[in-house]
């Protein structure tokens, strides 16, 4: 039985104050306020997906989860079916969701701990511009570190049904679930953490405008602008006030014909790292803040 995971849908991370965090990613940033709780602060961005980002409480930086629609609540429950006969560790069994949003969905943990929500009927919004400066519309993708790309890259292309679109020699691995190159990444590290999020900005002109935004608020670009080779797509990188690292992105490939693909080990180089050449490589700073702090997820802590 086939998993029908689609695009991704948010991404939940741990924030020590996430009413503060939380303004910078209205205020500066460009996404816009939906909800909060006793306990997290949800923001969405200018497409219909209810959120795209979620700041839950609690001391420690890390990955709270990251969550993928579904087409259906019953590909909710195949899905569950699925996850249950390859042994995997289910921790919400399909159900409706309390969450801001709402919808239906199942949760589980991959095996380094991240939890993973699929889900589906979850509320839209009217897409529609919401700031006047830079407007993150989705979620692009999310890099995560791991001791262990190759065990990670099978679980998410045995178990889940993702496809390898390319790797960056052996130290990453860009995976897809739909047509769009890589919604998530796995990168060689020490530990399970969180690398960095990017954020889908429309063309590179608001990705320019996002810079400029972000400069007049004090906060320069760690590195960028400049073009990827794997995806191809335009990126400029920024470490927000609380230690995560995120991405605007613009103009990344989408792989239309699946049986013409083929899986392309890219060099480890300065020109595949930037086709442009005009980035200087990610500082000491930068990397280190890519590297994150030890995540060993959230369920048994």
């Amino acid at each position: 039985m086939a998993m029908e995971i689609q695009h991704i849908r948010h991404i939940g991370l741990f924030a020590p104050h996430p009413e503060e965090h939380a303004r910078f990613y209205t205020d500066v940033w460009g996404l816009e306020r939906v909800a909060t709780t006793a306990d997290a602060v949800f923001l969405r961005g200018s497409s219909s997906e209810h959120f795209i980002l979620s700041l839950h409480r609690r001391d420690k930086r890390g990955l709270h989860h990251i969550a993928y629609a579904m087409p259906t609540d019953d590909a909710v429950r195949r899905a569950a079916v699925v996850l249950q006969s390859a042994g995997v560790r289910v921790i919400e069994e399909p159900h409706s969701l309390d969450e801001d949003g709402g919808g239906y969905g199942v949760r589980f943990v991959d095996p380094e701990g991240r939890c993973i929500e699929l889900s589906s009927g979850v509320v839209p919004h009217s897409e529609g511009k919401h700031s006047t400066v830079v407007e993150p519309r989705s979620i692009c993708h999310i890099v995560v570190n791991t001791p262990d790309i190759r065990r990670m890259t099978k679980f998410y292309t045995d178990v889940l049904g993702f496809r390898i679109s390319d790797w960056s020699g052996e130290q990453m691995a860009f995976l897809r679930t739909d047509s769009k190159h890589h919604n998530i990444a796995f990168n060689v590290a020490p530990h399970a953490s969180v690398n960095h999020i990017a954020y889908l900005v429309s063309g590179i002109d608001e990705l320019m405008r996002g810079i400029s935004n972000l400069r007049s608020h004090g906060i320069e670009a760690a590195w960028g602008p400049g073009r990827h080779g794997p995806g191809n797509n335009i990126f400029c990188y920024f470490q927000d006030p609380f230690g995560y690292v995120a991405e605007y992105t613009c103009d990344i490939d989408y792989i239309r014909d699946e049986s013409k693909h083929q899986v392309r080990v890219w060099p480890r180089s300065p020109q595949s790292m930037d086709h442009w050449g005009v980035a200087a490589p990610p500082s000491a700073e930068l990397r280190q803040a890519m590297t994150g702090e030890p995540d060993r997820g959230w369920v048994d802590a």
